[in-house]
């Protein structure tokens, strides 16, 4: 097969490469760099950034996972900023609100916001720039401006109405003279760069070193004005939700001062010389293993990355996988989760031999010795919709009244020629989640949806307890030393489009950028991680462009192929580096969004 040409070049060079899922953020990380900073500096700034630029994909309410090499240490670590539910977040009490699902929207689903906690976290303990270095970008583009992309037009534009009627103060952000922005129009808002002004004078009156600085500001987020405002906030307001009732919320300012992010190891697998880290199961990450070390006993190196026999083992794969992050996954904190074994060689070989010819309509979780499965009683629970379900729209209707207009992720991937690598995915407190606190100019996540309100299972709510979530940074080393940090928003879809794009790299022998500008798949197969929770048993979105062959024999073999369009799924982002130190980078031209520099 030869390779096909790309959307863009992939970047090469030996100072510094960054890519990230908005050209903003990445020329504000490479910025970074030029003025002397690591790849650390440049993905903090540029997710800081994020939080101003891609209201829609994440905020300052949201979470935060990072994998990282760092160069003086020379190992690859895991900064846990997925901060866990509060204290008074207990089944009994959702139950007693008549309950059988953490609702999608509003209050009730809001974990303790650990984004911000996280990006400090990093800038302090591996970062050299100042606080003032990294605020300054996202404090600028929250007072004067920055451009409406199309995706967040169309999610505004969603839930208009919802803004209107319910949540108001975020129609004072993000409906300038009571109407959705045009894309390519500028959109501002200033009580967020107040609160990001206020942090950076607090963080500076605290005096002191740069760390010193850094601790400043984040005791003024988490046990400051933020907190107070965030607990008054949760405490006093009725806020309508996906239930289609009005709740407050549980999260208090005592949760928040009690929180800190965590440094853990990684999980790996080695795949033909790729050893492949990903999170421990608080995230779904460790599916990208399973799926690997199923796919490691077939010959995908004779094989077409875009025919029929590679796009069925992969999807087959990924089912299995699913299966088991819904049997088996959650915060190892609370939960003995088997990882272990599922993640060995002779776990996936017992695996792969439950991949057949055709498609499997099955959830199909693994046997581990002496465990048994427990499966939540809701798995496949549909939305309920409203009147009028059979008029064009009525549905899509029904969802943005809910505020379930479709939310996604950001990415951050940065190398630099001091030998450092790190992969970041920020998400969370999406502009539709819940109202904005208007004296903080963002709103609060919406991660507690991850939970089960059914006892007894490894994602069952608890207090103090972690959402598993579906944030997936990656990490890859060959040799011994960093070759590769990539990932891609996308909710359950993270881990399939970011291994799809590595095994094309890897056995497609193409570059990074061929790589993920290759037709994507993505199997709705497994119950979605987000309310209601919806499953489509056999089902595939595929990009229309993959081969009209391939499609007529993934049918044939049984899948049910939905095409979604040419350029329509995943948004990969990757940096690496060659083993005689060369850096590369690339990001997914879908969207018109992601941008990577470097030199």
């Amino acid at each position: 097969m030869s390779l096909p040409i790309t959307t863009r070049p992939e970047l090469r060079g030996s100072f510094g490469m960054i890519a990230s899922t908005h050209w903003v953020a990445t020329g504000v990380g490479m910025g970074m760099m030029e003025r002397g900073g690591n790849a650390f500096d440049a993905a903090v700034a540029a997710g800081l950034c994020l939080q101003a630029v891609e209201p829609n994909q994440n905020g300052p309410g949201g979470d935060l996972p990072v994998i990282f090499w760092n160069a003086k240490s020379a190992k690859v670590e895991v900064l846990c900023a997925q901060a866990p539910a509060p204290a008074k977040a207990t089944i009994a009490h959702y139950k007693a609100l008549g309950l059988d699902l953490v609702p999608g929207t509003g209050l009730l689903a809001a974990v303790i916001p650990g984004s911000v906690g996280g990006w400090l976290t990093l800038l302090r303990d591996h970062g050299t720039m100042r606080l003032r270095d990294v605020l300054e970008p996202v404090i600028h583009y929250a007072r004067h401006g920055y451009p409406v992309t199309p995706a967040m037009a169309t999610t505004i534009a969603g839930v208009a109405e919802l803004f209107t009627k319910h949540y108001t103060t975020s129609a004072q952000v993000f409906l300038p003279g009571g109407k959705p922005p045009a894309a390519g129009t500028q959109l501002r808002n200033p009580a967020l760069a107040d609160t990001f002004e206020r942090m950076l004078k607090e963080g500076e009156a605290a005096g002191g070193g740069r760390e010193a600085q850094i601790d400043g500001a984040y005791r003024a987020f988490y046990a400051g004005f933020v907190a107070e405002a965030i607990g008054k906030f949760c405490a006093t307001q009725d806020v309508f939700d996906s239930s289609g009732r009005h709740h407050r919320g549980v999260l208090t300012a005592a949760d928040m001062a009690g929180w800190t992010p965590k440094y853990e190891a990684p999980l790996a697998y080695d795949y033909k010389g790729w050893v492949v880290h990903k999170t421990q199961p608080w995230g779904q990450g460790p599916i990208t293993l399973q799926i690997l070390g199923m796919l490691d006993g077939f010959d995908l190196g004779a094989m077409d990355v875009n025919g029929d026999e590679f796009i069925h083992l992969f999807i087959e794969a990924v089912k299995l996988a699913m299966a088991d992050r819904e049997a088996w996954y959650g915060d190892p904190d609370f939960v003995d989760v088997p990882i272990a074994q599922l993640i060995s060689k002779e776990y996936a070989e017992s695996r792969r031999v439950q991949i057949g010819d055709t498609a499997s309509l099955d959830l199909r979780p693994g046997t581990i010795p002496g465990r048994t499965v427990q499966l939540p009683n809701l798995i496949g629970k549909s939305i309920p919709v409203l009147p009028g379900v059979g008029e064009p729209g009525a549905v899509e209707r029904a969802r943005a009244a809910q505020g379930l207009v479709a939310a996604d992720t950001v990415h951050v991937s940065a190398a630099d020629r001091f030998g450092n690598m790190v992969s970041c995915m920020p998400s969370g407190g999406w502009l539709q989640s819940s109202p904005v606190i208007p004296e903080l100019g963002f709103c609060l996540g919406t991660r507690a949806q991850m939970f089960w309100l059914d006892e007894g299972l490894p994602a069952s709510l608890a207090p103090g307890k972690r959402p598993r979530s579906t944030l997936t940074p990656g990490l890859a080393l060959r040799e011994g030393k960093p070759a590769l940090a990539w990932g891609s928003p996308g909710g359950d879809g993270q881990d399939q489009w970011s291994t799809l794009a590595f095994l094309r790299h890897v056995h497609g022998k193409m570059n990074l950028q061929a790589a993920i500008d290759q037709p994507a798949v993505y199997s709705i197969h497994a119950p979605n991680s987000f309310y209601p929770r919806e499953a489509k048993p056999g089902a595939v979105q595929i990009e229309d462009r993959l081969p009209e062959a391939t499609q007529k024999a993934l049918e044939k073999r049984g899948h049910k192929l939905e095409r979604m369009g040419p350029w329509s799924l995943g948004r990969v982002c990757a940096v690496g580096r060659e083993k005689d130190g060369v850096l590369k980078a690339a990001a997914n031209a879908r969207f018109m969004q992601n941008y990577a520099a470097g030199r």
